[in-house]
């Protein structure tokens, strides 16, 4: 049983206070999967690109052993390009250049190898689109997970609640689930979210961490104090696939199978932004993988006497 993404493969020109760089591999569905595919051999992309994007591009993702028959190539048309400059602090960017060339007309096309589908994650893109990658599928698969933005619940958020009610898990940043909530506070804001569909519900606060709701339990999180970050870029899709690799490893959907899927999504996280683009995620052994938890894990880990 296959694991698919569906999001966005692109060419992104990215500026820090570290450097930058000029176009080079990124998209949603690119970070996504790199981060899956250390967890699970069946990883499977639905996106589209360019011909400008060459077989060298696609060996990115090819090396990691994520199939591409769902990647669609546009002949004489071009690959969605997002170019940013992020400021001293790293949480905040300015967008110089989005062209969204293929990604205008973009029509998921799901193909017959990949109604095997048991885990589905839904990357950022239009509600419309996440949708209609739904409905193609066959059969419901077994965990949905949505990600999402601000920028969709100003333009569409009708269509978004739409797509909130078919999902199990959705996965937003603090101020996106006090926007799509109204509640300021993200316990208020979690329990109304909750009301709209999604079984779990995680909300990233990112140097802070991460909250796990269900509508009983919650669960807290660390984020791990790195001494250098060098591109945010792709982190919280890395986190997505990290979270839902983990869980199509571990094959139990449950509370306490979540909690660990997120410490292991923020450890590939972690990884994404100590390098520019999709460096961090190239070639990573399971031994530093597991020794990254394990720093999650003693951040905080404690014995009351």
């Amino acid at each position: 049983m296959s694991l698919v993404i569906t999001g966005t493969v692109a060419f992104d020109a990215i500026e820090t206070p570290f450097g930058k760089t000029d176009k080079i591999v990124g998209g949603a569905a690119t970070y996504a999967g790199m981060s899956a595919s250390y967890f699970y051999n069946k990883v499977k992309i639905v996106s589209v690109v360019g011909d400008d994007f060459s077989a060298e591009n696609i060996d990115v993702l090819k090396k990691r052993g994520i199939d591409v028959e769902g990647l669609q190539v546009k002949e004489g048309e071009k690959s969605f390009f997002w170019a940013g400059r992020y400021h001293t602090d790293m949480n905040s960017r300015d967008t110089l250049i989005t062209e969204l060339n293929v990604l205008a007309d973009f029509d998921p096309v799901i193909p017959a190898s990949y109604q095997d589908c048991e885990y589905l994650l839904l990357g950022n893109l239009t509600p419309q689109i996440q949708k209609q990658t739904i409905e193609r599928l066959e059969k419901r698969p077994r965990l949905i997970v949505l990600d999402t933005m601000n920028f969709w619940m100003d333009v569409a958020m009708d269509d978004l609640k739409e797509v909130l009610k078919m999902v199990d898990v959705l996965t937003i940043n603090d101020a996106e689930a006090r926007q799509l909530s109204g509640e300021y506070s993200l316990v208020k804001a979690a329990a109304k979210i909750l009301k709209m569909g999604p079984k779990y519900l995680i909300i990233k606060k990112g140097e802070h961490g991460a909250l796990l709701f269900d509508g009983v339990q919650v669960f807290s999180a660390p984020a791990l104090p790195l001494a250098e970050v060098f591109d945010p870029t792709g982190a919280g899709d890395t986190f997505a696939g990290g979270f839902i690799g983990y869980l199509a490893q571990q094959g139990e959907l449950n509370f306490n199978t979540m909690k660990n899927a997120i410490i292991y999504g923020s450890a590939l996280a972690s990884f994404c932004v100590e390098k520019f683009g999709t460096e961090g995620l190239t070639d990573l052994s399971e031994e530093k993988v597991r020794a990254r938890v394990l720093e999650f894990v003693n951040l905080s880990s404690f014995v009351i006497k």
